[in-house]
């Protein structure tokens, strides 16, 4: 015992704190740079030609595709259990294979995505420019790298270092050179070489030639040109060097002020509440001496919300282990209660000294796991205390009572901590990101029961035996000697109830087992109706609120930045007057509802918790976060009815593509996502355009949106006839379009930590205009110059923002959410299938996936939410029958008899009962956390049923007559029964009735199992004490009509013979 618990203790001291576990994502990224491309030829050129050498890799799942403008990510996503590291490397040999990509592509990243979380974001802001900060956030990126238990560290929100080199055309026609020569003769020039050694004989001298330039001004000096009279032309003649960023648009605000952040991540084993609070150590010393003109503060902090959910979960453990150990004293005798309480804390805290080597940290889901777990592991030691204190009873010594209680039991007790541990094996095969996440509960479970069933078997019985019966000095205490006559009166009080009237109830249930069942099986027919009547509801995994909302907005591709803009304003407007009206509803004067408030122009990053994009990702984007306190403080305005609000005050956005407003910390996946699949992309817009139609029907539909964009407007350049005759090719019209306006990249530089870009193009002015490609001149072969529009002529179009794949066809998401006070997913999505369906076919089945008759080229299917509900109910599905078979396997070997596993298997059903009017009392929706609850109950829930049945089969066995036999095992187990159900229920009373909404995720779990256990006594009480006479009945009808052997039982017997 010491053992478990001194492991335990020192488990926990080195254990890491996170958010949920870490769960590797299972996928391999390639990404290939094409800078300067437009979608469609990054998928042409680059995108099929990937998709093409990696299909046929063993393990993979899917291929995911976005080809984007000067990218190609693709997403190899593989099968569950797949080790990353085959498919990797086989990936990889593939990609580096590929010869035909452009001669513009740079190299191609292939990687296995790893877990990383947010864990702190810092903002640097204040009333100066972008270089001032990112400088300073540079600064502080590195201090924090520095600090112990913190890896990564990144800035973002700052737009990458770049040297831009601009000539003009006419500079260019002035010197007659070209762009391709001023960026050789950077090449030749500015560059460090080793020259080798000079072997001396007082030692050995270095050679080395030192010419690189880091900053713009070094470049100045480079000779582009000499003059046949000797004269040379140096770069800063002819080019404007400009050492800045690179072009393109992004700009973050905070609180109005300028910002840039450095946001922590937590890697590997790193603890998140560890490291957070290094880092706001970090900013408190830091913000005492800052530069004038700039400010230091946290932001996002998720140590916060995991410190306080991980506290709500051990606050209701501790009270529901304070109510387990109450009612284990009131009902059992002092000593013997506290031995029995002992195998609470041995079980948990030899789960937690067996956690490291199984990989697993404390965490909201392993704390959630306790609670569930603290009324079921004390089970198996109430039944095993209760009969060593029967024993006693019967005036045998501790030693004698020790051994002959636990033989009694110890069989129907470890089969079922078995059954138990069967009962999770649906909650560990679970499929899909969602099993990721909850298998971890069923570990948990598994090894505390684990650890359970060795303290009742072995570190019980003993305690029991050695411990003195006389002398303890604290029993001559007044007040235990009050408790233990008090607890004395309420034990025996409980013993008459069950010999008296538990009885004459179960017996006249007994002579009346046919009605009885009937009753049973209207109720369990009731309780179903309770949920196709609407009266509780069933969805999936409900979105979790958060203490921020995100406004992300999306204008059309190619407008001009101060349109953006000018719509930010316009939300983050919004957002103050929202502020404004609830702080008069609440009466806030000294502090608004609204803390902060975050804006971001060229980016939407912050709310997928990843980097910040170092380059603009387009002047169409936009962001606008509002964080607000917790909702405590905030009495009557959740982060829904906030998120409501802030929408109507924004009212409708000019020009917007999408604004969309997101108030979850965590769900599940989009409520509301179909995937529609082809190879014409067209049909592919026009059945999204139908399928938006027909879901904008539905009421509580909002956010309405699919994935495609039109892109920006696109000149096509196209070669004339002309153009041959002096040997040029449209490949050098592209090569010279793309210098001139894109830029030539002459060399890339390491400066500190920084890789930066030399590019050398046209001046900004001159890239603003259609006019300058038209006046602009082409060079050929021999160095002539000849205008553009001599050899090429261009076509106007609008090509894509992005192009979207999976597994080799083009695809367009439909994506929505859903005001679940109005609606759920599930309603909206069953009516939505019968309405575009052809006959026959479904969003889910793979076999006969759903397709509409106006479009027979597309294929309609489920994504987001409903494809992880799918995964998660499907693997549930083919893995609950399978602990079905597991348990009555399990029940079958102890009772010797393949029918009476079937009687106590009955009680599973009503278990569930007991979950959904639960549900139903409590006025919670049943969700997936629910079904997880039925699950684990299964396994518990016969647990008394079949110490019950063992005891009755051990009566009949000494000769009592079968009426008697049932009806005495059911008085002798009432005890146990009772305890082991009440001490489950009240267990997680705390947590059920808890009103912090860091718990509301887990409760209906709590509910399921707490209710169910309760219901499933009185099941256990006399709906299977009634089913086993009825196993008899038939059985002895069958005797009687195949064998002529012994006739019907009577209901009771007057003269035991008889039987």
């Amino acid at each position: 015992m010491l053992i478990f618990l001194a492991g335990g203790a020192i488990s926990l001291g080195t254990m890491h704190k996170e958010e949920f576990p870490n769960i590797e994502p299972g996928v391999i990224e390639i990404a290939v740079p094409y800078l300067g491309a437009a979608p469609e030829e990054v998928e042409e050129a680059v995108c099929i030609r990937v998709e093409e050498a990696v299909e046929g890799v063993d393990g993979i799942d899917r291929i995911v595709t976005r080809a984007g403008e000067g990218m190609c990510s693709v997403r190899v996503i593989l099968q569950t259990d797949i080790d990353v590291t085959t498919p990797l490397n086989q990936i990889k040999g593939k990609v580096d294979a590929i010869s035909t990509f452009p001669s513009e592509t740079e190299k191609p990243i292939v990687s296995s995505l790893q877990f990383r979380g947010q864990t702190i974001s810092l903002m640097v802001y204040g009333k100066t420019d972008e270089a001032t900060l990112k400088l300073f956030a540079e600064e502080i990126r590195e201090d924090l790298a520095a600090l112990d238990g913190i890896s990564q560290v990144a800035v973002g929100y700052a737009r990458p270092w770049e040297i831009s080199i601009e000539v003009s055309e006419n500079t260019l026609r002035q010197y007659n050179i070209t762009m391709s020569q001023i960026s050789d003769a950077i090449r030749r020039q500015s560059l460090d070489l080793p020259g080798g050694s000079i072997k001396t004989d007082g030692g050995e001298i270095l050679l080395r030639s030192k010419g690189q330039a880091y900053i713009g001004t070094e470049y100045q000096k480079i000779i582009v040109l000499t003059r046949p009279d000797g004269t040379n032309v140096s770069l800063g003649e002819i080019a404007d060097i400009k050492d800045s960023f690179q072009e393109g648009y992004l700009k973050a605000k905070f609180d109005g002020d300028r910002a840039v952040s450095v946001i922590v991540y937590r890697v590997g084993e790193e603890d998140t509440i560890t490291s957070a609070e290094a880092v706001k150590r970090y900013v408190k010393r830091k913000q005492a001496k800052l530069p004038e003109g700039i400010k230091l503060q946290v932001w996002l902090d998720e140590s916060i919300a995991l410190d306080r959910r991980i506290s709500a979960l051990t606050k209701n453990a501790y009270a529901g282990l304070a109510l387990v150990l109450l009612i284990l004293a009131l009902f059992l005798r002092f000593k013997v209660a506290i031995w029995v309480a002992a195998g609470i804390p041995i079980a948990i805290l030899g789960a937690i000294w067996a956690f490291p080597y199984a990989g697993i940290n404390i965490s909201s889901l392993t704390v959630l796991a306790f609670i569930l777990v603290l009324g079921i592991v004390v089970d198996d030691a109430i039944v095993v205390g209760e009969r060593i204190y029967s024993h006693e009873s019967q005036s045998k010594s501790n030693r004698d009572a020790a051994i002959s209680g636990t033989g009694e039991v110890i069989t129907p007790v470890v089969f079922g901590v078995l059954t138990t541990i069967a009962a999770f094996l649906p909650i560990l095969l679970i499929q899909g990101r969602m099993g990721d996440f909850f298998s971890i509960i069923g570990w948990v479970v598994l090894v505390c029961l684990v650890f359970s069933i060795l303290e009742c078997m072995f570190i019980l019985p003993a305690h029991l035996a050695h411990r003195k019966t006389k002398g303890y000095l604290f029993q001559k205490s007044f007040i235990v000697k009050t408790w233990i006559a008090f607890q004395g009166k309420l034990s025996g009080g409980l013993e008459t109830f069950a010999e008296n009237q538990y009885r004459r109830f179960l017996e006249k249930t007994l002579e009346w087992r046919w009605v009885t069942w009937s009753i049973a099986t209207g109720i369990l027919v009731i309780s179903v109706a309770l949920i196709f009547s609407g009266r509780v509801i069933f969805q999936f995994f409900p979105a979790v609120e958060g203490d921020r909302i995100y406004a992300t907005l999306i204008m059309p591709q190619g407008i001009n930045v101060e349109y953006t803009e000018s719509a930010a304003s316009q939300i983050e407007a919004a957002a103050r007057k929202t502020a404004a009206q609830i702080d008069a509803d609440l009466g806030n004067t000294d502090r608004s509802v609204v803390l902060q408030i975050f804006q971001s122009i060229g980016s939407t990053a912050a709310r997928s918790s990843g980097p910040p994009s170092q380059t603009a990702g387009g002047s169409h984007l936009a962001e606008i976060v509002v964080s607000l306190p917790p909702i405590e403080e905030r009495p009557g305005w959740n982060t829904n009815r906030i998120g409501d609000l802030w929408r109507e005050n924004t009212g409708p956005i000019t020009d917007a593509v999408e604004l969309q407003f997101e108030t979850s910390a965590f769900k599940a996946g989009e409520a509301l996502a179909i995937q529609l699949k082809g190879k014409n992309i067209e049909e592919l817009r026009e059945a999204a355009e139908m399928l938006k139609a027909e879901l904008k029907k539905y009421p509580g539909v909002v956010d309405l949106r699919d994935s495609f964009r039109a892109g920006k407007q696109e000149i096509k350049l196209n070669i004339l006839s002309e153009a041959k005759p002096l040997g040029l090719t449209l490949n050098d019209l592209a090569r010279q379009v793309r210098q001139a306006f894109y830029g030539e990249e002459a060399q890339r530089i390491q400066r500190g930590t920084d890789d930066v870009r030399v590019m050398v193009r046209y001046p900004e002015t001159e890239r603003k205009s259609v006019g300058s490609l038209e006046n602009m001149r082409i060079r050929t072969k021999e160095n002539l110059e000849v205008p553009f529009g001599s050899v090429a002529k261009v076509d106007y179009g609008t090509g894509y923002s992005a192009i979207y794949r999976e597994d080799q066809r083009r695809l367009i998401e439909v994506i929505g959410d859903v005001n679940r006070s109005t609606a759920t997913p599930e309603e909206i999505l069953a009516a939505v299938e019968k309405t575009i369906c052809a006959q026959g076919s479904t969003f889910s089945n793979p076999e006969n996936r759903c397709f509409n008759l106006d479009f027979p080229d597309t294929e309609f299917r489920l994504s987001g939410e409903q494809e992880e509900r799918n995964k998660a109910l499907g693997s549930m599905v083919e893995t609950v029958p399978l602990a079905l078979m597991i348990i009555f396997a399990l029940l079958a070997i102890p009772l010797k008899s393949y029918m009476q596993p079937l009687v106590i298997m009955s009680v599973i059903p009503f278990g569930a009962v007991g979950a959904i009017v639960g549900h139903y009392i409590m006025g919670w929706d049943l969700i997936f956390f629910s079904l997880l609850g039925i699950i684990a109950l299964s396994g518990v829930v016969v647990n008394a049923s079949l110490v019950l049945v063992d005891y009755i089969n051990r009566l009949r066995r000494n000769g009592t007559e079968l009426f008697d036999a049932v009806s005495s095992a059911g008085v002798v187990r009432f005890r146990p029964i009772i305890l082991t159900s009440v001490t489950t229920f009240v267990g997680l009373i705390p947590l059920m009735t808890d009103s912090d909404p860091e718990t509301f995720m887990f409760i209906p779990m709590a509910i399921s199992l707490a209710f169910g256990v309760l219901f499933s006594t009185a099941i256990t009480l006399f709906l299977v004490p009634s089913l086993y006479l009825m196993m008899e009945d038939w059985l002895g009808l069958w005797r009687e009509t195949s064998k002529n052997q012994r006739p019907h039982i009577e209901s009771k017997p007057t003269n035991p013979s008889e039987a």
